[in-house]
């Protein structure tokens, strides 16, 4: 079973790799900007990154934001992005490792909810949400993406 652990600085080549994988997002370029984006989410306190090792690689990845709250008797609220699991070892354990390592991190930082939004079609990628604890249904998403220039 892959076991999980906090991301470190040496470990953007290898998850820069895994993300260039990724059918969601093009990476952040060029490599000095994601260099000091990457310094800046390690040094942020409510963040954390959460990866498994695989074969010198990076197995999958999913990133924690904490957001402390006033309501909900200051119970915080959790975030989880950036999940990826590279497409070689899907189906064995990686994606669910990093997965219940950030809830475990949230319920530690006496997070309410952690919510998750996926934009992917595939009923797995659900199933398998579903499986690491997710629930469908219970809020409404919505999305406001910044306007284009000019």
């Amino acid at each position: 079973m892959p076991q999980a652990r906090p991301a470190r600085q040496a470990d953007l080549p290898p998850l820069l790799a895994l993300f260039a994988l990724a059918e969601v997002s093009a990476v952040a370029t060029p490599p000095a900007r994601a260099a000091a984006l990457w310094a800046e989410i390690l040094a942020a306190p409510h963040m954390a990154v959460f990866v498994t090792e695989s074969g010198g690689g990076i197995g999958a990845t999913c990133t924690l934001i904490t957001a402390p709250n006033l309501l909900r008797g200051g119970q915080g609220h959790g975030f989880l992005e950036n999940v990826v699991t590279h497409p070689a070892h899907r189906g064995q354990g990686h994606g669910g490792a990093v997965v219940r390592a950030a809830l475990a991190e949230a319920w530690a930082r006496g997070c309410f909810h952690v919510l998750l939004q996926s934009g992917r079609k595939d009923p797995a990628v659900h199933r398998f949400y579903e499986g690491c604890g997710f629930r469908p249904g219970l809020r409404t998403a919505y999305v406001a993406r910044r306007p284009a220039p000019g």
